[in-house]
């Protein structure tokens, strides 16, 4: 498996998923637009949301998931990432998203 912009290999998510990944401490939805994956960090997370454990945020993610996919799109359009390569939002593309 690999990470970064290449595809993750264990299996095919789809929109409207997101799983953790302990691999890489970050959890991992697919924008219901896009073909590749985005990843965002706990640290990330935790800067948002106060909270650092896995339930926390997944929790916060869901409650914000509209916000997280308005940053992904904004971030793929900024960075003219390809269909299907993956990425990852930081806690400043997430709040750039809230002003957007």
């Amino acid at each position: 498996m690999t990470v970064g912009v290449h595809s993750i290999t264990e299996g095919v998510m789809t929109a409207n998923e997101m799983t953790w990944r302990h691999d890489v401490d970050a959890l991992v939805f697919r924008p219901d637009w896009h073909e590749g994956d985005c990843f965002v960090h706990r640290l990330a997370l935790r800067t948002m949301s106060g909270e650092s454990d896995q339930e926390a945020c997944e929790a916060y993610f869901r409650v914000h998931r509209e916000v997280f996919e308005r940053a992904a799109r904004s971030k793929i359009q900024r960075a003219g990432l390809a269909p299907e390569q993956n990425f990852h939002l930081t806690s400043r593309d997430v709040r750039r998203a809230l002003t957007e």
